[in-house]
């Protein structure tokens, strides 16, 4: 469970670009200085931070001399239950949440206008739906999202020829009281 000082050092708009130039590779702090228009120190100082709470590892054996290479961690990130939020982490996560779905719905009518060909072209599901649970059934549904989710992540040398990252999104929340 990530306590508040891990989701602020994750909700800085920085390094979640870091972020996603990660996922796709390992980077020194010079090549990702150049990939997001930034300084190395100010980079390197990024990374430094990340790696601290294990969002980000040195890779062994590809750094020559004082050269460091960084990749992500991928590991299940959980946030505390929104009740047990103190309201200075709810302030934060909120913010958060509200910067990251602007950017992925940015991202994904980007695809859309992308034009893409080939096997990848009707590559957009989209699916909106309502469900009658209890608490404990919506916590059982999302974990068995989750799981879905971990069957379909592998190393790259088990992908599939042609395969391709595709973003996935899951969100829920109750109907208010009375609507």
């Amino acid at each position: 469970m990530l306590g508040l000082e891990a989701i602020r050092l994750l909700a800085h708009p920085l390094r979640q670009r870091i972020e996603r130039e990660l996922r796709k590779g390992p980077v020194t702090a010079t090549s990702l200085a150049r990939a997001l228009g930034e300084s190395t120190g100010l980079t390197s100082y990024h990374l430094r931070q990340l790696a601290k709470y294990g969002f980000v590892e040195e890779v062994p054996g590809l750094g020559r001399g004082r050269e460091r290479w960084w990749r992500f961690v991928p590991k299940d990130r959980r946030f505390p239950e929104r009740a047990e939020q103190s309201p200075e982490m709810r302030a934060v996560l909120d913010g958060w949440v509200r910067e990251e779905f602007a950017g992925d719905l940015a991202r994904y009518l980007s695809a859309l206008e992308h034009d893409e060909t080939g096997p990848w072209a009707g590559a957009f599901p989209f699916s909106r739906s309502e469900i009658v649970v209890s608490v404990d059934e919506l916590g059982r549904f999302f974990e068995e999202f989750i799981a879905l989710l971990y069957k379909y992540k592998r190393p790259a040398d088990q992908t599939p020829p042609g395969a391709r990252t595709v973003h996935t999104r899951f969100f829920a929340y109750p109907e208010p009281d009375g609507e």
